[in-house]
């Protein structure tokens, strides 16, 4: 270059000074709505949208056919999943899960045109566009489509698969996240660091129980009543006796837990595993 001047990088052009938003998972569904099986990725998304219970640190998108915008997306991800429809010519419904390694080995892209943007364009210009800031954990999972047909509905069978993968993406990718705390024989509930100090910063809350729901209500100090969260370990995780709140009823072992945001309380699920 004239004058010795380094090249920029394109993830060097991102760099705006505030940040980079940061997730440990970005699930994004590519494709047309309006094009019948085309609309499975952005059909599934809803459907784990309207399961609720999303676990912190999950970011999701309805990608539509902007496969430019995903690459700039999936800045900031710890990991990523993409679920696309496919049209190879094999069974519709059949599931592809496409291994990390496949999607390492993706050519450049060259030469496409915004509009004919798929999920393999979108992973090639995301690496070309990040640089060291590519996301290392890529899946993809792609549904063999029946039908492409203007203004029609998912197929049964595309349907079908797109609720087995949808299943799939919540036990391999969002159990793992989820906050959770243990409720031991001795009817103590412990719940570790980072979860104590985000909900309870004054180690301090309320409890009542709700039918198979343990309410736990953060509290401002002691002065208020409550009950006390232990320190129990160096590290800072934290415990508090639950056992007359559960009426010596002590459902042992490890709970979900999810943040209601309206009333402002963590809640524990106490039933047993489905």
């Amino acid at each position: 270059m004239p004058g010795g001047t380094r090249p920029v990088a394109p993830h060097e052009l991102l760099d705006d000074g505030t940040g980079v938003s940061r997730c440990d998972l970005f699930v994004v569904g590519c494709g047309n709505i309006l094009r019948g099986d085309d609309a499975v990725g952005p059909t599934l998304v809803r459907l784990l949208w309207s399961h609720g219970d999303i676990p912190q640190g999950v970011r999701m998108l309805d990608g539509g056919t902007a496969g430019m915008d995903v690459g700039f997306q999936m800045r900031g991800a710890a990991k990523v999943v993409i679920v696309d429809a496919s049209s190879t010519g094999a069974e519709p419904g059949t599931i592809y899960r496409v291994p990390g390694d496949e999607l390492a080995q993706l050519p450049p892209i060259d030469g496409i045109h915004t509009h004919s943007f798929r999920w393999d364009h979108a992973i090639s210009f995301g690496r070309w566009l990040l640089g060291p800031q590519f996301p290392s954990d890529i899946t993809v999972f792609l549904i063999e489509a029946a039908e492409f047909t203007p203004g029609g509905t998912l197929s049964a069978r595309v349907e079908e698969s797109m609720r087995a993968v949808a299943e799939v993406i919540r036990r391999d990718f969002f159990d793992p996240l989820r906050d959770s705390v243990e409720i031991t024989d001795t009817g103590n509930l412990r719940i570790d660091a980072a979860l104590a100090q985000r909900y309870f910063p004054a180690h301090v809350c309320g409890l009542k129980r709700e039918g198979d729901v343990l309410v736990m209500i953060p509290l401002a100090s002691q002065a208020n009543g409550g009950a006390l969260l232990k320190q129990r370990t160096p590290s800072g995780d934290r415990a508090l006796l639950v056992r007359e709140v559960l009426d010596d009823d002590l459902p042992v072992g490890r709970h979900t837990v999810t943040w209601d945001e309206r009333r402002a309380v963590l809640l524990v699920d106490l039933a047993p595993p489905s």
